[in-house]
């Protein structure tokens, strides 16, 4: 007789007797660090074959399995023993689950690849550390204690949710130990939290051409300004075809873009203080998150598009917001607009890379460092010193957004200064 899942896998491992225990702890941590769960039978074979266990199995073997998971294994794990029947012969299931990776066993850490139990290279025990729950931004404190969410609460507001300001950080999910997490410092009013989008000559990071940063705000406020900076940049080229005929192409596909930034800042590994970023090169936009792919997710489950949230505190905020869905389409979006090649996985990141569908006039760069559009704005600012935004898009010809963006740049580049207020005051050009 067999049992009904006659398989050794990266959840289930059989041993013919008892005195593999030691053998089958091991395997039982390894499943524990790649999928958080795991069962070992005892008195089975490798092909799933029922031999049953001799010798005297009582109440007394089940305390002694357990006292040695006690002793062997760190951090320590409340296992699941019972004794099963078929037909004349008794077998014992070991079964655990737990979050507080990386576990060890004998003072060694393994994890499960297949049927076997792999060592884990000292360099990635730390990833493995960053995946396990303890270390979660909900879990860690944050080091700055001093936090407010006006920003946040007023885009619940605006989506129209309540915001019930007596339990609001409880609501959240924003306190650990009565203190605020690392999840509530990436949401707050004021943080640490710096996203920068670069811009280069060329093809790759030879010569930058600007670096513009949105952060040390509530993390969806900056991936809201991130995301429209990029949108400003989604220039048109019409072509006229066959007579008459005109044909519209986009810089690059705007959703694939969203998609991918919104996976990017999900998805990064937080707690390495090392957000995503956004680099923008003359033939493609590449965006960068910290962390790769977590131990216990394959790149087939990756490519299929299963969801496997890194965040799951950020990611139920930013599916409150309707930001986000659980669904994990976001993947399979950019695998069909750009295939799998869009997609750059290591170790410590995933590079997300969008080609340009030709060559944009944002490369054009004047010897004074300006673009054509950064020239085209401040030529109206010369003509009419006191325009508002509003009054500068309507010069120019250019949506309000995007003259915005040309603005913060020219402060940046400290080629204008405003002087007063946005009504009533006026622009000053710095030679």
């Amino acid at each position: 007789m067999k049992l009904n899942h006659p398989y050794e896998d990266e959840k289930q491992e059989f041993k013919t007797s008892l005195g593999q225990l030691d053998n089958g702890i091991d395997s039982l941590v390894a499943m524990l660090n790649k999928h958080c769960e795991g069962t070992i039978y005892f008195g089975v074979a490798n092909d799933g074959e029922v031999l049953g266990l001799t010798g005297q199995i009582g109440e007394e073997t089940i305390k002694k399995i357990s006292n040695r998971i006690s002793l062997i294994v760190k951090p320590s794990i409340v296992p699941e023993i019972s004794f099963q029947r078929y037909e004349d012969k008794t077998i014992i299931k070991l079964f655990a689950k737990g979050n507080n990776r990386p576990y060890s066993s004998n003072g060694a850490y393994r994890i499960r690849v297949g049927s076997e139990n792999k060592q884990i290279d000292p360099d990635l025990l730390a990833d493995l550390f960053f995946s396990s729950q303890a270390a979660s931004i909900e879990n860690l404190e944050a080091f700055n204690q001093n936090l407010s969410f006006n920003q946040l609460k007023q885009m619940l507001i605006n989506k129209g949710l309540t915001v019930n300001e007596s339990n609001f950080n409880e609501n959240m999910h924003f306190l650990v130990n009565g203190k605020f997490n690392y999840l509530a410092n990436l949401l707050a009013d004021e943080n640490d939290i710096s996203i920068k989008v670069v811009r280069f000559e060329g093809l790759d990071k030879q010569k930058m051409i600007s670096r513009n940063e949105y952060g040390f705000k509530c993390l969806l406020v900056s991936m809201k300004q991130a995301s429209d900076y990029i949108a400003s940049l989604n220039e048109t080229r019409v072509d006229i075809e066959s007579g008459l005929e005109r044909k519209e192409t986009r810089l690059f596909d705007q959703h694939v873009f969203e998609e991918a930034w919104t996976n990017a800042c999900l998805h990064n590994k937080w707690i390495r203080n090392v957000p995503p970023a956004i680099y923008i090169y003359d033939n493609r936009i590449e965006i960068i998150s910290t962390g790769g792919l977590p131990f216990d997710y394959s790149e087939e489950s990756f490519y299929k598009g299963i969801s496997h949230p890194v965040n799951p505190g950020l990611q139920r905020i930013m599916g409150q917001l309707g930001l986000v869905e659980q669904t994990g389409h976001g993947n399979l979006i950019i695998v069909a607009k750009y295939g799998k090649e869009a997609f750059n996985i290591g170790e410590n990141y995933i590079n997300v890379t969008i080609p340009f569908a030709f060559v944009p006039t944002m490369k054009a760069i004047n010897s004074d460092g300006l673009l054509p559009y950064h020239k085209k704005v401040l030529d109206a600012i010369k003509s009419r010193p006191t325009a508002t935004i509003k009054e500068l898009s309507e010069l120019v010809g250019l949506g309000t957004t995007r003259v915005g963006v040309i603005i913060n740049e020219l402060k940046e580049m400290n080629k204008i200064e405003r002087i007063g207020a946005k009504k009533g005051g006026y622009w000053v050009i710095k030679e």
